[in-house]
């Protein structure tokens, strides 16, 4: 941490700890207690002292003492916040001197091409954590991109991140249920479509990634960069049909309303089989039995006094059993099913890998 935040070196922060730890210490036996070589153990008591975190003993000047973290440490965290309040005075004028010339970019500037699956990958992560307000994501079959190309932290800072998966991922290279539910409980809004057209990564409606061919070999071909542009309005208007057209994801019994004498798996069963899956596939998704499903199934079109899928789907759209989620996006609709998972938790998003 202090190497992150304050800008130390990991020797720097190891040995200033371990010097806050005794009364005092010579250089040799500092060097014995953090396990290094005594002349270099000199050097960085000599950066330190340069930086105010050590000082000499008065009563024998070959002795070293820590400086009192509460001052010492506070001065180069406010010397650090000086800093990155700088930064982003600059960067907030370079974004205007950005978005000046954008206003003049010709056709041929619009769009930007992208060349190869690594190219593409950075752009995305760059891009997303950039991004101050809003991330939409198309997750389209087939993905060929391993790993997690999803920010973590952007939900943490407050970014509102909006996924559509296509339903041909469940029970395959995709996200799972459990980690949808995982994904919605961090703060992500998931939503299932039977398929979408493309994929397709959008950031602060200011950005967006698409391939430029829709087949496996995709990223190898490259993608495109678009600007903000009548073709990014156009995407825009695209992400936010599919998204009124897609299914929403209940996790748990709370998440639906008008619905009496339901429990969590009941509401599991019936968002997955609304979005179109077969009775095997919503098995398998949620590790229970395929005559587990059918029962509750059946249980579902009891409540709603149907007698098929077709009427229950029908049925549960117009009682609006999942209208809450539906009309939600804030902070309250979101699910909380399971604890949210930490930043040091490795956790896969739903829409982790878009290529």
């Amino acid at each position: 941490m202090l190497s992150d935040v304050l800008g130390l070196t990991p020797e720097e922060a190891d040995a200033y700890r371990t010097l806050v730890s005794v009364a005092s210490a010579t250089p040799a036996e500092l060097a014995g207690l953090v396990d290094c070589d005594a002349r270099r153990v000199v050097r960085i008591l000599s950066r330190l002292e340069g930086r105010g975190l050590a000082a000499r003993s008065l009563g024998d000047t070959t002795r070293f003492v820590a400086s009192p973290p509460a001052s010492a440490l506070r001065a180069l965290l406010i010397q650090r916040q000086n800093e990155l309040n700088l930064a982003e005075l600059e960067l907030d004028s370079l974004d205007e001197i950005y978005r000046a010339a954008t206003i003049g970019r010709g056709v041929t500037e619009v769009v930007d091409v992208i060349h190869g699956t690594e190219a593409i990958r950075e752009h995305v992560r760059r891009i997303q954590l950039g991004a101050r307000q809003e991330i939409m994501n198309f997750v389209k079959a087939p993905l060929f991109s391993p790993g997690n190309m999803t920010d973590d932290t952007a939900i943490e800072r407050g970014i509102r991140y909006r996924v559509i998966v296509e339903r041909a991922l469940f029970g395959g290279e995709g996200p799972s249920f459990g980690e949808i539910a995982q994904a919605q409980a961090s703060g992500e809004e998931v939503r299932i479509a039977d398929t979408v057209p493309l994929k397709l990564f959008i950031v602060d409606r200011e950005l967006a990634i698409a391939p430029l061919l829709g087949s496996a070999n995709a990223a190898k071909a490259g993608a495109l960069l678009v600007h903000e542009s009548s073709l990014l309005d156009a995407l825009i208007a695209l992400f936010e049909s599919e998204w009124n057209r897609a299914t929403s994801f209940a996790t748990s019994a709370g998440a639906l309303r008008n619905v009496p004498a339901i429990d969590d798996l009941d509401a599991q069963v019936l968002s997955l089989s609304l979005t179109g899956l077969t009775d095997q596939a919503i098995a398998t998704q949620l590790r229970t039995s395929l005559r587990t499903v059918q029962r509750r199934i059946r249980h579902l079109m009891d409540i709603a006094g149907v007698h098929n899928r077709m009427q229950l789907g029908f049925h549960a759209a117009r009682a609006g059993w999942l209208e809450a989620e539906q009309n939600g996006g804030g902070a309250a609709s979101r699910l909380r099913v399971v604890p949210p998972v930490s930043a040091t938790t490795t956790r896969r998003s739903a829409g982790q890998a878009c290529w």
